[in-house]
């Protein structure tokens, strides 16, 4: 009774999780989900409109296309407007200098004057230094192609055509003029050598290159993203008419407008409703998946969660990518969701879920029916070819598989929609391939997963179950009784756990550990003694039963050592359950010991809790009493399959365990017949005569 409260309480605690795991992810699905509508039309260029005639229901801007943005910024780039800065303290010093110029005294007073107006215009104009008075403005002043520049005069910025502003040659030669003006007969060239104009004339506009790089800058990025409106009323596209650029632009445009602002029309709380019911959904259908193909799984809470996470995960890079463009999604690389699946779960499993983990795309991504298709036919090869090129440089050949299966499907896509191969985009192709190559790359995090999630993957189980790996190797060397019997054990219980839908791969592995303790003292052990040796002579029925019972722990201490994962611990500390060492006990009470102390007969392990672990238990006792048979005929086989296994059942090692009559019945079946196979009559060869 009491035992059925701890289960049950368990059950319901982790059923708790679970659900804490779903309202989780739920939360966090609900967060990211786009707040907008979902435009309710799929359309092609080149293609017909195949719903009803479209009018505009509402005002909304046209947007440009990318290649017109892109050309306009291109233009702004091309156009550079220089920024001059206006220096209110030139004129006055280098006025001065004119007037206080001996030379001007023997100059005509009316040249004179002319002289210092036309200096005084000259400034008021504004003079640019000459552009080629240093290298580093002749090379960032490109005020050759515009004929404006923008110059800052007492804190106000206006934009003045160049051909009226001056540089220090043009300023001279107005001068000359000026005074030519006004006597045709004097000498200007003199008169300027005179008073060494040319000297006294310097710029009085100062090129500010930051200022000027700023400005364009700014000119460059602020580029109108619309050229027009669609008023209400107004036609867009009438039905069975071909979609052409102009009427894909306007459905472009309105497709934005009805995503940002519109949505749904009718309340914002419709959409959160809309949104509310996808979301549970796909976790519905997660729920069911796993509840209809591996129930065991709502048991194993640490894999359900990691289900859970791998499918919030998709959902949030499927958002955040979709919000930057929609066309990076085709760089995803989504397949390696099923690749990581792979490594921890049946294979009955991973697909289905899968493709529910891709669900998003049909409802967030533009052409997401694609995607959709694309991402699953990825994952498929994926699944496929990984499992025979899963080693070395061979790993790559996958991305080579992945990327011709997806092109197969993008074509498919290509010709449907467009009758040719003609608007297949490169850009679209490169995605493709680096998606497909990337699927390779960021698989080794399955084994940063694999700590997270404290789950063991295939590709560990496979390394722990290399005999030539150092625990391994020392458990043959120093127990190799034991060694072999742990091959036999593993053979035995991954032949019967196969039979009935448990984990072959760990059950192998648990089986080819669960003696391991026994290195600590493999003499104490039968199976390691040397010929004529008994290591318990000598010693009482108890300390030997202590001696035995010890390889438990010792085995939990060395897998901790080498670091072995929790889950095969496990299968050490289950083995032997909480049964008790019947041979020492047996001749303890019919020496005179008290039965009442069969607790230092009994191991202090856990029982076991899943089919695994029971299968390893059952061919443990089952292939150590198998060696004790004298006569190996099947019913003598069969008969001591099904005492060790009703004695298993009887002092209730199974109370905990999630596993049916039904599949133990398989089991014993299973072990009767690979014991048959093991043990089976050989001929007796005769001896040949003496010639």
């Amino acid at each position: 009774m009491e035992n059925n409260v701890i289960k049950i309480t368990r059950n319901t605690f982790k059923n708790k999780i679970i659900y804490v795991g779903l309202f989780i992810a739920f939360v966090v699905m609900m967060f990211f989900f786009p707040n907008e509508g979902r435009f309710k039309y799929d359309y092609q260029k080149g293609r017909p409109w195949v719903y009803e005639t479209l009018v505009a229901p509402i005002d909304f801007p046209i947007l440009k296309s990318q290649t017109e943005l892109l050309a306009e910024k291109e233009m702004a780039a091309s156009k550079v407007i220089p920024y001059y800065v206006h220096d209110n303290n030139v004129l006055p010093v280098q006025l001065q200098k004119l007037k206080n110029n001996q030379m001007l005294a023997v100059v005509d007073a009316q040249i004179g004057e002319v002289l210092v107006n036309s200096f005084n215009y000259v400034y008021d104009k504004g003079v640019m230094p000459d552009k080629t008075a240093t290298a580093d403005q002749a090379e960032e002043h490109v005020a050759d192609n515009s004929s404006y520049i923008m110059v800052q005069k007492n804190r106000r910025a206006v934009e003045v055509p160049e051909s009226e502003l001056f540089t220090k040659s043009s300023a001279v030669k107005f001068i000359r003029s000026e005074l030519i003006d006004a006597n045709p007969l004097v000498d200007a060239d003199s008169i300027i050598w005179i008073v060494g104009l040319k000297d006294l004339v310097l710029p009085n506009l100062a090129y500010d290159a930051a200022t000027t790089k700023l400005l364009h800058k700014e000119a460059v990025n602020y580029i109108s993203p619309t050229k027009g409106m669609i008023y209400t009323g107004q036609l867009i596209v009438s039905e069975g008419e071909t979609v052409t650029a102009e009427i894909e632009q306007m459905l472009d445009s309105y497709k934005a407008e009805y995503e940002l602002s519109l949505g749904y029309t009718e309340g914002s709380w419709k959409l959160l409703l809309g949104h509310t019911i996808f979301v549970l959904v796909i976790l519905a259908l997660i729920y069911v998946t796993v509840y209809f193909v591996d129930i065991d799984m709502f048991k194993r809470t640490n894999q359900f969660a990691f289900i859970l996470f791998l499918v919030v995960l998709a959902f949030v890079i499927t958002v955040v990518v979709r919000n930057i463009s929609s066309e990076y999604l085709y760089f995803v690389p989504y397949a390696v969701f099923a690749l990581y699946m792979m490594a921890f779960f049946h294979a009955k499993l991973i697909f289905p879920i899968y493709m529910i983990l891709l669900l998003p795309l049909l409802i967030l991504a533009d052409h997401g029916t694609e995607l959709y298709m694309l991402n699953v036919f990825a994952g498929g090869v994926a699944l496929v070819s990984f499992s025979y090129l899963n080693r070395g440089w061979l790993q790559f050949m996958n991305s080579l598989l992945i990327f011709i299966g997806m092109m197969l499907v993008h074509v498919a896509f290509e010709i449907v929609e467009a009758g040719s191969l003609s608007s297949l985009s490169y850009k679209e192709i490169m995605y493709i391939f680096f998606n497909a190559l990337f699927v390779v790359a960021t698989y080794p995090l399955v084994f940063l997963l694999e700590k997270i999630f404290v789950l063991v993957s295939v590709s560990t189980l496979k390394d722990l179950s290399d005999t030539n790996n150092a625990l391994l190797q020392e458990l043959a060397r120093k127990a190799p009784g034991t060694f072999q019997h742990s091959l036999q054990v593993a053979n035995l219980a991954e032949r019967a756990v196969a039979a009935i839908g448990g984990n072959a791969r760990l059950v192998k592995v648990g089986a080819m550990y669960h003696d391991v303790g026994k290195l600590n003292n493999p003499q104490c052990f039968i199976e390691n003694a040397a010929p004529g040796i008994n290591y318990h002579a000598g010693l009482s029925p108890m300390e030997s039963a202590h001696e035995i019972i010890r390889h438990v722990d010792n085995g939990v201490e060395l897998a901790k050592k080498y670091h072995l994962p929790k889950v095969i611990i496990e299968f050490i500390t289950s083995h032997h359950g909480q049964s008790q060492t019947g041979y020492f006990y047996n001749i303890y009470c019919n020496s005179g010991g008290d039965p009442a102390n069969i607790g230092e007969f009994t191991y202090k392990g856990t029982l076991p809790t899943s089919k695994e672990q029971v299968v390893v238990m059952m061919a443990d006792a089952v292939e150590a009493a198998s060696r004790s048979l004298k006569d190996y005929s099947i019913e003598s086989i069969s008969k001591l399959v099904d005492g060790i296994l009703s004695q298993r059942m009887s002092d209730s090692q199974l109370v905990r365990a999630d596993i049916s009559i039904k599949e133990i019945n398989i089991v014993k079946s299973i072990f009767k017949r690979h014991l048959g196979e093991i043990y089976h009559a050989r001929i007796a060869y005769p001896a040949r005569k003496a010639q």
